[in-house]
């Protein structure tokens, strides 16, 4: 018997081994969320670098930096990390949440983020069974993860992950994955210019911007994957979200008004909710 015939016949092996590679999958994203942004930045100053003709590559600009180089290191002591430091969630146990170095307390979100992988990829390995429809929802919903954190940081929805994300729904529905084609291209279109309208109509009416381009191309990709029927559920479910979680801050962590909120999460949040339960939802909702 394959490995394939044994995850195809056992659904607990499947879900087993899918929650395992969302560990590691987890892993890597937190790299991705940790450079990624700092990768745009260091883009960005070469850009301008080169406007002002001045060398874009001088200073600490020259050195290689991507997912891959340099080496990981502890933001403290610059110690570099080693390879039993870098296993998934059991690492962070076995050092009590500090650097074997520094004693530098290290974010509960590495594993935070390793964990939610895990969790995601073995519920919805259990939801879809085995076959291409789990696999795909996997990868739709690993690049929610890493768009909400990276939002929630610094206020950015990537084109390098938010572009990609739209045409591999596009992709993935040109077999019927989840919608129909034309539901997916319809669903991309209107996930863009539903929140590029509101955009304006707010620009228009306050003068200022009530939210990100980042935003419009997140809920067109959403759109692209589950298709245009989904869009009123996700637009609802994450502007709900983000008035609960808005008001909340306003009230007990008193946060200012002007002081903006990432609506990335939240969109994401609802991507999610509609990929697993969007169909029942809103039937419930329709009465039918």
């Amino acid at each position: 018997m394959t490995l394939l015939d044994l995850l195809r016949q056992d659904s607990h092996a499947f879900v087993g081994l899918s929650a395992l590679v969302g560990l590691m999958i987890g892993s890597f994203l937190n790299v991705v969320i940790h450079r990624l942004p700092r990768m745009l930045e260091r883009e960005w100053a070469a850009q301008c670098g080169a406007l002002n003709e001045q060398t874009a590559a001088a200073g600490p600009l020259a050195a290689p930096y991507n997912l891959v180089v340099p080496r990981s290191a502890c933001p403290s002591c610059h110690r570099p990390i080693g390879a039993w430091e870098n296993i998934p969630v059991l690492s962070y146990l076995w050092l009590r949440g500090r650097c074997a170095g520094c004693r530098t307390p290290i974010s509960f979100r590495y594993p935070a983020v390793e964990i939610a992988c895990a969790a995601a990829a073995g519920y919805l390995a259990a939801h879809f069974g085995f076959g291409v429809t789990a696999v795909a929802a996997m990868l739709f919903v690993f690049a929610l993860i890493a768009l909400s954190v990276i939002d929630f940081d610094t206020q950015l929805l990537p084109d390098s992950i938010t572009q990609p994300l739209l045409w591999a729904g596009l992709l993935v529905n040109l077999w019927g994955v989840f919608v129909p084609l034309r539901a997916a291209v319809i669903g991309a279109v209107a996930g863009y210019l539903t929140l590029w309208s509101i955009y304006w109509l707010f620009k228009l009416a306050t003068g200022k911007d009530g939210m990100g381009f980042g935003d419009f191309k997140l809920l067109a990709a959403i759109g692209a994957w589950l298709g245009w029927r989904m869009l009123p559920l996700v637009i609802l479910l994450s502007s709900i979200t983000g008035a609960i979680v808005g008001v909340a801050l306003i009230a007990i962590a008193k946060r200012g008004r002007q002081i903006p909120i990432p609506f990335g999460p939240y969109l994401a949040a609802g991507g999610f909710v509609a990929l697993l339960w969007g169909a029942a939802l809103t039937r419930a909702y329709l009465g039918g």
